[in-house]
C-alpha cells in the first residue's frame, strides 16, 4: 500500500489529525491537506502518479525556432556536411542570428528521433590531443580510396595542415605513387609554402624506413631532407596519431556520397575542388577557437619555417675489418663489391696516424706453432702451462697507430668509417 493511501485512510477513515499522521509519517501537513482535498474531489484518482511539468514554460525554445533547427539538419545532411549540434548552433548564429546552445539543440533532436543513441563509441576524453600551434608547423598526409561511376577503383591524395586543419591539396589518381607524393608535395609548398615537419603513415610512397633499408630513400624522404623538413612517421598499427587526416576522409567520403557519381577523373577532381572550398572558407570546424572555418584559423597566426639541419643523405657507417683484413662497402644494397686496404695506412686519402693511440689497429701476423717438444712434449694442447705473458702481452696498445678521422671525430679499434656514396671520404690529419 502507497504512503498516500495510508495517510487518506488514517485521516478520513481514522479521523486523525492532520499534523498527528503528519508526525507519524514524517511528510508536511500541507502535503496531507492537498492530498485530502485531492481525494474528496476525484476519489480513487487521487492516489495516481502525476506529471511534474510545470503548466508553463517561459524560457522554453519557440516552436519556430525548433522548425528551423530541424530544417538544417536535413539541409546539411542531404549536402553530406557535418550536422551535429554544434554546427546546427553556428550556421543558427551565422545565418538567423539565433543562439540556442548545443545540449539544447541536441535534446530537440533528440525528441524528434533525429539522433540514434551509440553508446559504444569511446569517449573522446580519453585521447591524447595534440595539435601545431603554428600554420605550416606539421602537415599530415594520407590516401583514401573511392569508386567512379564504372566501379572504377581510384585514390585520393590529401594534405591537411595540423593546425588549422586547412585542406592544403585533395587530388584524384588512378593510383597513387612516390613520385606522385612528391609532385603534389612541390605543388602545395609552391603554394603555401615550405612546413617545418610533416606527419605520415609508413605507407612506402612516404618512408622507406620499414622496407628493411633496400633502396635507400624515396623521393619525398630526399626532398623533406633537402628542404630540412623535419620528417615524423607513426607507429605501425596506431591510425589515431594522424587522426585529423583520417577523419578529414570521413568528411570528404560524406559529402562524395551526397554528389552524382563521377564518370571519370576529371569529374571526381571537380567535385572535390568544390568540397575544399566549402571544407575552408564556409564549413565550421568544431576544433577550432569559435568554430571558425580553417581558412581563418590558417591565416590568423604567422608560418612556421623548416628549421636548421645537419643530417644528409649520406650517413656515417662504421665496419668492422674481418679476420682476413676485408672490409666491405656498400651502396643501396648489400656488398655490390670488396676492397682489400693496406692495413698499415689509412684507406682515406691523405691520412696519417694520429698523435694519440689507445687501440690496435694493424694485424700481426702469427707465429708458426712451436715444435712439440720440452717439457711439455706428449701433453695435449690444452694441458701445455701457459707461457709467461711478454711486455707485448701485457700491454696490447704498445706498438699499434690509430687512424682518427677529424670529420667524425671518433676512432675505434679494427673500424674505419665509411659513407653510402661508394667511396670513402678524404679525412684530415688529426
Amino acid at each position: 500500500m502507497s504512503k498516500a493511501r495510508l495517510v487518506i485512510t488514517a485521516v478520513v477513515v481514522e479521523g486523525r489529525s492532520q499534523s498527528a499522521v503528519a508526525r507519524e509519517y514524517g511528510v508536511s501537513q500541507g502535503w496531507i491537506s492537498r492530498l485530502v482535498k485531492r481525494y474528496r474531489a476525484e476519489g480513487e484518482a487521487a492516489f495516481q502518479a502525476r506529471s511534474r511539468r510545470p503548466h508553463t514554460s517561459p524560457t522554453r525554445l519557440a516552436q519556430t525556432t525548433i522548425d528551423v533547427i530541424i530544417e538544417l539538419r536535413a539541409e546539411l545532411a542531404g549536402k553530406g556536411l557535418d550536422n551535429g549540434p554544434a554546427t546546427i548552433a553556428w550556421h543558427l548564429r551565422h545565418r538567423h542570428g539565433l543562439t540556442v546552445g548545443a545540449a539544447t539543440i541536441h535534446r530537440h533532436l533528440r525528441a524528434a528521433g533525429l539522433i540514434s543513441p551509440q553508446p559504444h563509441k569511446r569517449p573522446k576524453s580519453s585521447y591524447v590531443r595534440f595539435a601545431a600551434e603554428q600554420p605550416n608547423e606539421r602537415w599530415q598526409a594520407d590516401f583514401t580510396h573511392w569508386w567512379l561511376a564504372d566501379r572504377t577503383h581510384v585514390e585520393i591524395l590529401c594534405w591537411l595542415d595540423d593546425h588549422a586543419r586547412y585542406a592544403l591539396s585533395v587530388t584524384a589518381h588512378r593510383r597513387v605513387t612516390g613520385p606522385i607524393v612528391l609532385t603534389e608535395f612541390r605543388k602545395a609548398c609552391d603554394t603555401h609554402g615550405i612546413p617545418a615537419s610533416t606527419l605520415t603513415d609508413n605507407g612506402m610512397v612516404f618512408t622507406t624506413r620499414l622496407s628493411g633499408g633496400r633502396g635507400g630513400r624515396n623521393g619525398l624522404e630526399n626532398e623533406l631532407r633537402r628542404l630540412g623538413v623535419t620528417q615524423i612517421n607513426s607507429t605501425p598499427n596506431h591510425p589515431t596519431t594522424c587522426g585529423k587526416v583520417e577523419r578529414f576522409h570521413q568528411t570528404l567520403k560524406r559529402f562524395l556520397a551526397n554528389q552524382p557519381t563521377a564518370a571519370t577523373l576529371a569529374d571526381l577532381q571537380t567535385q572535390l575542388d568544390a568540397f575544399v572550398d566549402e571544407y575552408n572558407h564556409h564549413r565550421p570546424h568544431r576544433s577550432i577557437p569559435h568554430h571558425g572555418t580553417p581558412a581563418t584559423s590558417y591565416t590568423a597566426r604567422p608560418k612556421a619555417t623548416p628549421g636548421e639541419r645537419s643530417d644528409t643523405h649520406d650517413r656515417v657507417r662504421t665496419d668492422r675489418i674481418d679476420p682476413t683484413g676485408v672490409i666491405t662497402l656498400r651502396r643501396r644494397a648489400p656488398a655490390p663489391h670488396r676492397h682489400r686496404p693496406n692495413l698499415r695506412r689509412h684507406p682515406c686519402a691523405d691520412a696519417r696516424p694520429g698523435p694519440q693511440h689507445h687501440h690496435r689497429q694493424r694485424r700481426h701476423r702469427r707465429t708458426a706453432a712451436p715444435a712439440n717438444t720440452g717439457p711439455h712434449q706428449g701433453l695435449p694442447t690444452h694441458r701445455r702451462t701457459q707461457r709467461p705473458k711478454t711486455e707485448k702481452a701485457l700491454n696490447p696498445n704498445a706498438g699499434s697507430e690509430l687512424f682518427r678521422c677529424l670529420e667524425t671525430s671518433h676512432g675505434a679499434p679494427g673500424r674505419i668509417r665509411t659513407c653510402d656514396t661508394g667511396f670513402m671520404r678524404a679525412c684530415k690529419p688529426s
